[in-house]
């Protein structure tokens, strides 16, 4: 008993689409949420950077610096 060609045929593309289907399901795909791209093939061996909060006001040294200068011109009259 032979199989014709087109029935070789038909389970050569049906293995090869299920082994597509399976190498892309593998895979993953990768969303941008947040800032964060997630799911990654290495998300979980990533390190987490931490970014610790600032103060409100960015320029408080530059403030210092000019309240310090006006202090001392109002000390000079």
């Amino acid at each position: 008993m032979t199989v014709s060609n087109t029935g070789r045929r038909s389970w050569r593309v049906c293995l090869l689409g299920l082994g597509l289907i399976s190498i892309l399901g593998l895979t993953g795909c990768q969303m941008d949420i947040g800032g964060q791209t997630l799911p990654s093939p290495y998300y979980l061996q990533d390190d987490v950077q931490y970014f610790p909060p600032g103060t409100q006001f960015p320029l408080s040294r530059e403030a210092a610096a000019q309240k310090a200068v006006s202090q001392e011109e109002i000390q000079r009259r």
